[in-house]
């Protein structure tokens, strides 16, 4: 394993040099020549999913994974300015953070509320996908009134007893941990009666049901407990303490949803703006109407980058936050907003230029995932892109959210608050 300098006095050029010396030693012959000659694209045609998961763990030892990170953690003690330095040099090998919600959504909440112990035992695991984490908030009735949630958690002895169900979570089937909130105190008011942990997935009492969406596949499972058990060292923060502790891996949801980039999913469903100029420029080609030659056309196209252009920058403002190992503000939530919009709005244009090959292609289906892999890339993002306002947060809760948060405007009425949530009428 070749050695990576370590600390905040790594400069960014020492850390260009260093990821570059590491990608020479480390990465596969046909990989790395591949994204020499053709960056991304040419990298997947040379490298499998499988493989790249085979070889993943060596990518997480390195540090590079999360390198702003304590090395302690799994990281390298990078400032954010090496860290991204490096990350750039990376770019065209096609490295992409596997792991996500353990990055995104467990990680911000261990940093902001774990003991040194938890970030011990939970970090690196992360960063190596050793462990693979998902997140158990929604709820059947409790999705946007997240706090009003009812899975219960009762404490016997040292270890909490969880009964109840969760709804939504996505990658439920691989997760070997997920974050969970769970009612501890019915007769507290809904916000201070909830509990956040850290819960093992593969144990008794734990039973996970697939949620196939719209275009076949199945990422968003439904999960059932049955005195599913959680060590109270396994408790993140206080008892009633939950809501607070769960803000960190909210606003890393948020970001992830956006469109956060260099720590977790580049964009969830579909294409960048970037492959609508392809598209338009291959109607042209084949002498079809709506393609580059329309200024219309290249007007919307045009105006989609520029404004892919600004979520970047808007990114990159709470990834700045997160090198800092502090967990995203509300700016995550004005990114989901407008980045899930303008992705749903990227991928109607796909589709669009597509023509019919969008909504009619050649081939038969045995099953939903055959089906849903011989679907055109850009039907696949329109369909999947239409759940980007809903997950992560509805888009009308994180327009509160930015109203009260950033704006500083009045909460919401609420004619129950301070309440007991034993009082509260629910679904």
């Amino acid at each position: 394993m070749t050695a990576l300098p370590t600390g905040p006095d790594v400069t960014p050029g020492e850390a260009v040099e260093a990821a570059r010396g590491w990608i020479a030693a480390h990465l596969p012959t046909a990989w790395r020549e591949a994204g020499e000659q053709g960056g991304p694209r040419a990298v997947r045609t040379v490298r499998t999913r499988e493989e790249y998961r085979a070889w993943y763990p060596e990518f997480g030892a390195s540090g590079l994974v999360a390198a702003t990170w304590e090395v302690d953690y799994g990281g390298l003690g990078w400032s954010r300015r090496a860290a991204v330095a490096a990350d750039e040099a990376l770019r065209p090998y096609h490295l992409p953070r596997l792991n996500p919600l353990g990055l995104n959504l467990a990680a911000p909440a261990l940093f902001a509320h774990g003991t040194e112990e938890q970030r011990r035992r939970f970090l690196k695991p992360i960063t190596r996908a050793e462990e693979i984490w998902c997140q158990l908030f929604s709820e059947p009735g409790s999705g946007s009134d997240l706090a009003s949630l009812s899975t219960r958690a009762e404490l016997d002895g040292d270890t909490w007893v969880v009964h109840g169900q969760k709804v939504w979570t996505t990658w439920a089937d691989q997760a070997d941990y997920a974050v969970l909130l769970a009612r501890t105190d019915p007769d507290a008011p809904k916000h201070q009666g909830i509990t956040y942990f850290l819960l093992a997935m593969r144990q008794p009492g734990v039973e996970v049901r697939p949620l196939p969406h719209i275009g076949g596949e199945a990422e968003f499972f439904e999960v059932f407990f049955d005195g599913a058990r959680v060590p109270d060292a396994h408790r993140l923060g206080d008892p009633g303490n939950g809501w607070r502790v769960a803000q960190a891996t909210l606003a890393g949801e948020r970001q992830m949803v956006s469109g956060g980039g260099s720590v977790g999913v580049d964009r969830i469903g579909g294409v960048s703006a970037s492959h609508l100029v392809r598209l338009a420029r291959r109607r042209t080609e084949s002498g079809l109407p709506g393609g580059w030659d329309d200024p219309l056309v290249r007007a919307r196209i045009v105006e989609l980058w520029c404004e892919e252009q600004v979520r970047t920058w808007t990114n990159r403002r709470v990834r700045a936050r997160q090198a800092g190992n502090l967990p995203p503000g509300p700016e995550s939530s004005i990114g989901k907003v407008h980045g899930t919009d303008l992705n749903q709005r990227i991928q109607e244009t796909a589709a669009t230029l597509s023509g019919e090959d969008a909504i009619a292609w050649p081939g038969t289906a045995s099953s939903p995932a055959e089906y849903w892999a011989s679907m055109p890339a850009e039907t696949r993002g329109m369909l999947r892109s239409r759940a980007n306002t809903i997950e992560g947060g509805t888009t009308e809760v994180n327009k509160n959210v930015i109203a009260e948060r950033v704006l500083g405007l009045p909460k919401d009425f609420d004619p129950y608050r301070g309440k007991p949530w034993r009082d509260l009428p629910r679904s």
